[in-house]
């Protein structure tokens, strides 16, 4: 780390960015690794997760709920419908989402195993300390504006 006259230049919130930045990393190749074994990835997965917990979505609130554009959504659940897991239903001027049968049967399967995979990484610290965790990313995520 770079020095001037024995202070470090690297704050500590610099520090656990970097640091925020390599655990993510290393949790989102796992997962990546996992979806790939199901013949999904993650933006699929995504869509697939939150469809399910949301059956009737809109693909707009889609887009907004995953921070993507409604193009880049659109171009996904086209590639969804294809595979047979994602149906689109035009209700007025909006695309209301739910899962086919396929879709519904990979989301009860995968969601759990994925909860599983994330709960083992995260087990080394303890379960206060994981509470803890929460609360300061939230407290975070609360008070940065988009």
């Amino acid at each position: 780390m770079d020095r001037v006259r024995g202070q470090s230049l690297r704050r500590p919130g610099v520090l656990a960015w970097i640091r925020l930045a390599r655990v993510f990393q290393k949790i989102s190749t796992r997962s990546e690794r996992f979806f790939r074994l199901h013949g999904l990835n993650t933006a699929y997965f995504d869509i697939l997760a939150k469809v399910g917990a949301a059956e009737g979505i809109t693909q707009q609130e889609l887009a907004a709920a995953l921070l993507v554009t409604k193009g880049n959504i659109s171009q996904l659940l086209t590639k969804l419908e294809e595979a047979g897991l994602v149906r689109r239903r035009q209700e007025g001027r909006s695309n209301c989402l739910s899962l086919t049968e396929r879709g519904q049967t990979l989301f009860q399967a995968l969601v759990p195993q994925e909860e599983c995979l994330i709960a083992d990484l995260l087990a080394p610290l303890s379960n206060d300390e994981q509470h803890e965790l929460l609360r300061l990313l939230r407290k975070l995520d609360h008070a940065l504006k988009p």
